[in-house]
């Protein structure tokens, strides 16, 4: 899509200039949250087209048009155990709207809508936001990637009714940070992992750009926890007490410190890590749709060679032939852990990640 439709998009909604909110007064080499760090271009010079060719577009097209055919008209999704996991239903209406559509408008607004519906019924009085029957890797999870919506949708129609409850879901994410300055599966103090504590810095940074207060000192642990968790080899454990480095969490603990607005010398030491994980069409990797959600991210942060060499290899992984990552029949795409709407939802997202629509993903 061309820098004219990304402004048109933006124009819909107040989230344009609420993206530009940052977290001041913070000591050490941070940025705002809009800086970014390294960024090659301004992002309204930007040319999706320059990346998204036409047998990639084709393949998102099929992508969301799968999506739209499972979709159930509560909003949820037909897969399985995780037909009614509120994490799969959010990235989906996020995958809906990296195409350019919006709550009720755009070719995919009213099944963007119905995500929100959905994520909406599934708010708690705590704040909590989950299904209790569905599958789950963790409550947690879900209501990170729930939260993560919810404030980009709120950005874009600034309803009240969203913002009640987004607001509860931000307040359980900002009581529930351990010592440590991370989050595990439950929302308890107890425990700490790199992988959910990713999921809610991510979380609190879109609602914080969608004006939302969030303490200073939440980002700072985060910060601290992550710097923490990284390995000399550049990449990161899955916990603080040790262990080994792993591409998908390493993705994660990259994405989540550009997302803090950190500028230090573990990003780079990450970025090298991950270019020794370049897709190159190999199967059994394990994580797969997740790690690429967050390595994309990072290499698009990144900019320069290393997203030049990083989007054409994991484009061709998901939509050409003899690839075992590659785009199935019907449009979608398979994670054998949780579902197809799952996996689909993250190669979408993957794929659009030029359109640089969504606020949480801008440069």
């Amino acid at each position: 899509m061309s820098s004219l439709t990304r402004r048109s998009f933006l124009s819909r909604g107040a989230s344009a200039g609420l993206a530009l909110a940052a977290w001041p007064g913070l000591a050490g080499p941070h940025l705002s949250w809009a800086q970014g760090v390294d960024a090659k271009k301004d992002a309204d010079d930007i040319d999706s087209t320059e990346w998204i060719d036409e047998p990639t577009d084709q393949a998102i097209k099929k992508g969301l048009e799968y999506l739209v055919a499972r979709q159930q008209e509560d909003g949820t999704f037909s897969g399985g155990g995780y037909s009614r996991n509120v994490a799969v239903c959010a990235l989906a209406g996020m995958a809906f709207m990296a195409s350019g559509s919006t709550p009720m408008r755009g070719p995919y607004g009213l099944n963007t809508r119905r995500c929100l519906d959905y994520v909406l019924t599934r708010c708690e009085e705590s704040g909590l936001i989950i299904d209790e029957a569905s599958s789950s890797h963790g409550p947690m999870y879900e209501h990170g990637f729930a939260t993560l919506f919810l404030a980009e949708a709120y950005g874009m129609t600034m309803q009240r009714d969203i913002r009640e409850k987004l607001a509860k879901a931000v307040r359980l994410i900002i009581e529930t940070q351990n010592d440590q300055g991370g989050w595990r599966y439950q929302p308890q103090k107890n425990d700490a992992d790199i992988s959910v504590t990713v999921c809610q810095m991510m979380a609190l940074r879109a609602a914080k750009n969608a004006g939302i207060f969030v303490p200073n000192e939440v980002r700072d642990r985060c910060i601290e926890y992550v710097k923490k968790s990284q390995n000399s080899d550049g990449g990161f454990m899955y916990m603080v007490h040790g262990g080994a480095s792993a591409f998908p969490r390493s993705a994660a603990g990259v994405v989540a410190l550009y997302t803090a607005g950190y500028s230090g010398p573990e990003i780079d030491k990450g970025l090298a890590y991950l270019m020794k994980h370049l897709p190159k069409g190999e199967s059994g990797v394990g994580h797969y749709f997740y790690g690429h959600y967050y390595a994309v991210q990072a290499m698009w942060h990144a900019g320069g060679e290393r997203w030049t060499k990083w989007y054409p290899a994991i484009r061709d992984e998901l939509t050409r032939p003899g690839s075992p990552h590659r785009q199935r029949d019907d449009g979608s795409w398979m994670d054998a852990s949780i579902n197809a709407e799952y996996g689909t939802a993250m190669a979408s997202i993957i794929l659009q990640m030029p359109n640089n629509y969504l606020p949480i993903f801008q440069r």
